[in-house]
């Protein structure tokens, strides 16, 4: 079989359907399909051959969406990339991931071209936007294409993974990725044409490309695009403008906009779902969301490499199935009263990973898809989510997951935390104890330690953290979600700098650690 993956989620729209709207602009499936054709012929007239990359650097725009998917049209790989990375970080990206292009907005133009001077072998900068014309006089002088046919397996995008563990990762994902980007949406939330889909996420990020935009396009619905980078306000700010039905966020900005008093004003401005992803949603938020604008929050289960969300739960049990159109199997060996990894397999699943073997023989077999992260089988065929591998831990000769000791913490604490995180990390001795990372939420210091210890003492011994760190913020990826691999040394250098103070965060102190008395003897290494 052979496709083209823009061709595919351009099909449904109908033609005076509005497709995408960013700000005050509007274009119809229509207008995109035609400004797709010519993009893919500007790209060719540029030199860009089958299966060659083309970077998007740029924030979220129509003009993004059109270069995007012209690229893929023509015959290229596309590869959103975070605009607002350093010019130190990207450049590893462009070296390894041997681009023929970058396209850009005007103001990116100079910093490009100073890092592009010092690569072997540079890409071609192609500029969009105000005072800079080459892109718009390319697509003025070309001609509209056919799209490159090739074959389901072929190449289409790439995804950078959000890089929560360690180095990102450059995920290859294939033509026929187009075919049921929509199955969660349409599958679970009932999308159809006529909804409206908004995400606060961008689209350099798996989460709002697959189940946003992919999926809004391919349903021929309204895909509603944002230029500024979310926060609560700005949230709200688009619900009023654009009035969408389906609104995708992570669960932090969630909580935010129930601490900042923004969810209450969400109420009754057409939203029929609110869909949570990209990393583990509080049931306090979940329920906290419910009471504050009456809506549901169904939570997902995505990756990169799998591009749209596999699993969702739709109750406070937090019990993940599976998605329409998605298989999951699991290991015969798995012991299936423990935490194990699973397979899961559908269209949207990548081809595997850029120059990364080890990775792609650990999470590729065959078609299938194994994430790093550990789940529990339910009798009924649903799944816990249980963290990765990593944060599976042998405490007492007892297994605990730190995820489990996050969740029961933040119910206990509720709004009074604004980030809270758990890693095991080892002692003097060489054996393992928890350590609890937490920012109390604004205004809430002494009434977040309170809630904290209380919360604390009722945990089982063996689940207890023996350090608890309170910090002024915990580190983030570009797309939201807690950068995991930086929490082992902020722990190191928390606790070589503690003066074990006594257990309440202070207003004043932006940074205190302590030593839990009675759990731990008083060395300052060692629990």
């Amino acid at each position: 079989m052979t496709m083209n993956a823009a061709q595919t989620l351009l099909q449904a729209g109908a033609a005076q359907a509005v497709a995408l709207e960013c700000g005050d602009q509007r274009l119809s499936y229509q207008g995109l399909r035609q400004r797709v054709r010519q993009a893919g012929g500007a790209w060719q007239a540029l030199g860009l051959r089958t299966g060659e990359r083309v970077i998007i650097f740029a924030p979220d725009s129509i003009d993004w969406v059109v270069a995007y998917l012209g690229a893929i049209w023509a015959g290229g790989v596309a590869i959103g990339v975070n605009p607002r990375l350093a010019m130190s970080e990207l450049a590893p990206i462009l070296s390894e991931s041997e681009v023929r292009f970058v396209w850009c907005e005007a103001d990116s133009v100079a910093p490009l071209q100073q890092l592009l001077a010092d690569l072997v072998q540079p890409p071609a900068l192609v500029a969009s936007g105000p005072g800079v014309s080459a892109w718009a006089d390319h697509l003025s002088r070309a001609p509209e294409v056919d799209p490159v046919l090739q074959g389901e397996e072929a190449p289409a995008l790439w995804i950078g993974t959000s890089g929560t563990t360690g180095v990102s990762k450059g995920v290859v994902h294939a033509q026929r990725v187009a075919l049921q980007p929509h199955s969660f949406a349409c599958g679970v939330l009932g999308l159809n044409a006529s909804d409206r889909l908004y995400a606060s996420s961008k689209l350099f990020f798996a989460y709002a490309l697959g189940n946003s935009l992919l999926a809004g396009l391919r349903a021929g619905a309204t895909v509603i695009l944002d230029r500024h980078w979310p926060d609560p306000e700005r949230v709200l700010a688009m619900v009023a403008q654009h009035r969408p039905t389906l609104l995708f966020c992570v669960p932090t900005l969630y909580s935010k906009m129930l601490q900042a008093g923004v969810a209450v004003q969400l109420a009754g401005l057409g939203i029929r779902h609110c869909v949570s992803a990209g990393e583990t949603l509080p049931v306090a938020v979940r329920q906290a969301w419910r009471a504050a604008t009456g809506l549901a929050i169904t939570s997902g289960y995505g990756t990169s490499e799998t591009l749209c969300l596999m699993l969702y739960c739709q109750d406070d049990s937090g019990l993940l199935q599976t998605t329409p159109q998605v298989q999951v199997r699991y290991a015969p060996e798995a012991d299936p009263a423990l935490p194990q990894r699973i397979l899961l397999r559908s269209s949207s699943v990548a081809l595997g990973y850029w120059q990364r073997p080890q990775a792609q023989a650990d999470g590729f077999q065959g078609g299938w898809y194994c994430p790093g992260d550990m789940f529990l089988r339910r009798a009924d065929g649903r799944l816990e989510f249980a963290g990765r591998t990593d944060d599976l831990l042998k405490i007492s000769g007892r297994w605990v997951s730190t995820l489990w000791v996050e969740q029961a913490l933040q119910r206990a604490v509720g709004d009074s935390i604004a980030q809270l995180a758990c890693i095991g990390v080892p002692t003097a001795e060489g054996l393992t104890a928890l350590s609890l990372l937490a920012v109390a939420a604004p205004q809430q210091q002494e009434v977040a330690a309170q809630r904290m210890q209380a919360a604390m003492a009722a945990l089982p011994t063996y689940r207890r953290p023996h350090w608890l760190h309170w910090l002024a913020a915990l580190p983030l990826t570009a797309t939201g979600k807690l950068q995991r691999a930086r929490l082992l040394a902020l722990h190191q250098a928390a606790v070589a700098g503690s003066a074990y103070l006594p257990l309440m965060p202070s207003s004043s102190t932006s940074n205190s650690s302590v030593a839990l008395g009675g759990m731990v003897p008083p060395a300052p290494r060692s629990p």
